[in-house]
């Protein structure tokens, strides 16, 4: 079976999780792994781009790296990156063919659509030096914790997927903290219970902890900030490049050169996609405040929508001093949220939320919400 075919027929998530299953399908296929060193990101926000930023590091001293990263935009391909690029549809396919030949079909069936893919990412890169692989939503029983993991990076971690992870940032934490390797660097995080527990769990596990603001010299900081700030990433871009760097540094015992900076491209992160165009894939109140930050006086139009599990009046609320308008375009998927609940959000925030209709050469936008988002306004922007 054609592996989109096999995809489709699966369910994104279970409601209710089975954690045994991940652990028997990957004992059944850990020998015909090898997939290299594996550095591990757990975190709320952050992950997409200190990892990709850390991949490029890694490379940057000759070894071949993979970077296995969710959701995608707009194809499959992009979730496991090899060498600097997105996977080819034959890699896929062939990786798709080991996999399914070695499970049973009744445990192959069983698995999610992102156990499914993380064991596939695996075999993918087969014969690599490094991968860096990006947890889903939790940590300790996440489908990329079945992994022996070299280091364990924690991007900042905040308010997301509660339904699953807990309504408090220490149970949030604990359950992303729980999954940390034998050494792990903690990014600058918004919530400084999150140092406390990170000691807590480190000590109880055994596990070399290191704090990314004491990893760097300030020169080498300062040389990051400046190369961010010309590229026109914001601070928040700028502190995932710091966490990246500090973990390289543990990796390698040794700063890497800011300059590989330079070169890296981080899709869908703040990315300037045109002249008056910004493409941001966060979706909870966290990045919004980040976001609205680095918005500075631009005043963009808002082009939103959002998954039924996030807290739109929150996130509208932030953004509401920092835009001129709202626009919803319309994404696919049963999980997408009622839009009366966000027109009810946005007159909450002050705003009157009206239909996207394309984007006008004389108005700056901001497209933010989810990779749902991302992929819908690309569709319609490229077309």
């Amino acid at each position: 079976m054609k592996l989109n075919d096999f995809l489709l027929s699966k369910p994104l998530y279970y409601d209710k999780i089975d954690l045994s299953r991940m652990p028997n399908a990957y004992s059944m296929v850990k020998e015909m792994l090898d997939p290299g060193r594996i550095v591990h990101l757990i975190g709320t926000n952050g992950k997409g781009s200190t990892g990709r930023i850390l991949a490029e590091l890694l490379r940057s001293r000759g070894l071949r790296v993979g970077h296995y990263s969710s959701p995608h935009i707009l194809r499959f391909n992009e979730r496991i990156w090899i060498d600097g690029s997105d996977i080819s549809d034959e890699a896929l396919q062939s990786a798709h063919e080991k996999l399914i030949g070695r499970l049973p079909k009744s445990v192959a069936e069983s698995l999610s659509y992102f156990e499914y893919t993380t064991l596939l990412a695996l075999v993918a890169f087969e014969g690599l030096d490094f991968v860096v692989f990006e947890a889903g939503l939790g940590g300790e029983f996440d489908a990329t914790s079945v992994v022996e993991r070299e280091l364990s990076v924690v991007t900042p971690i905040g308010f997301d997927h509660q339904a699953f992870l807990g309504d408090t940032i220490e149970r949030i934490a604990s359950t992303k903290l729980r999954s940390v390797a034998k050494r792990a660097v903690i990014a600058k995080q918004p919530f400084a219970e999150v140092y406390d527990l990170a000691r807590k769990i480190a000590a109880e596990k055994g596990c070399e902890l290191h704090f990314a603001e004491e990893l760097l010299e300030k020169s080498d900081r300062e040389s990051i900030d400046s190369i961010c700030r010309a590229r026109g990433w914001p601070m928040f871009m700028a502190q995932n490049a710091a966490t990246a760097f500090a973990a390289a540094a543990v990796i390698f015992e040794e700063p890497c050169d800011p300059s590989v900076l330079e070169e890296v491209s981080v899709p869908g992160r703040f990315e300037k996609i045109a002249e008056n165009v910004i493409l941001d894939v966060g979706h909870n109140a966290m990045a919004a405040e980040a976001v609205a930050i680095a918005l500075d006086s631009l005043k963009p139009v808002l082009v939103y929508n959002a998954l039924a599990d996030k807290d739109v009046e929150e996130i509208l609320k932030i953004f509401a001093p920092h835009i001129s308008a709202l626009e919803l375009i319309e994404i696919e998927g049963a999980r997408a949220m009622e839009r009366v609940k966000i027109v009810e959000a946005a007159e909450k925030a002050g705003m009157e939320a009206r239909e996207f209709r394309g984007v006008e050469s004389d108005r700056n936008y901001l497209v933010f919400g989810s990779f749902h988002v991302a992929e819908a306004f690309l569709k319609r922007y490229e077309a």
